[in-house]
């Protein structure tokens, strides 16, 4: 079973794929928009990724969620399962090819803390990047599972690297 695109290498056009969506997702969240982040793989300099934009957004609440969905769907966005409570998740499509995921959480959320630390080690310890980089691939190679099994399979890695960034703190 196919990952949702292959890795590639660094493209310094993803930034400014996500720089070109982000006034339009803004105008789906009103006031209840906090920030907006580009995090993910396609965030890092330097590190391969699949070709999927990762877009964090923190709101206030989660408010008119099926009016959010509505303005969403006009922008090619399909909501899809919730990773945890109240971490709502989005992805695009163009044909069969995955392009966008979009993670919504209100301000504070774990989720938040553990994408923009996770991203940061990455853009700031090259051994790191290049460690993950390697097992990206090599779970690429490997893979029978599909989406599932390489997410699983990326999780220690991540889980790892937060601990150590929280255990440096205390």
């Amino acid at each position: 079973m196919a990952l949702t695109s292959k890795i590639t290498t660094h493209n310094p056009a993803w930034p400014q794929r996500y720089e070109a969506d982000k006034l339009l997702l803004a105008l789906a969240f009103g006031d209840e928009l906090v920030a907006m982040h580009h995090v993910g793989s396609t965030a890092v300099p330097q590190l391969a990724a699949k070709p999927e934009i990762d877009v964090l957004i923190e709101v206030s609440e989660h408010r008119n969620e099926a009016a959010r969905d509505e303005v969403l769907l006009t922008l090619g966005y399909v909501r899809g399962s919730d990773l945890s409570q109240g971490h709502h998740f989005y992805r695009r499509n163009v044909g069969e090819v995955r392009t966008h995921k979009i993670h919504i959480c209100r301000c504070g959320h774990q989720s938040v803390i553990q994408m923009l630390t996770f991203r940061d080690l990455l853009r700031n310890d090259s051994l790191l990047r290049q460690r993950y980089q390697d097992l990206k691939i090599e779970l690429e190679a490997t893979n029978t599972g599909g989406m599932a099994e390489y997410l699983e399979k990326k999780g220690p890695f991540i889980i790892a690297a937060l601990l150590e960034v929280d255990n440096r703190r205390r």
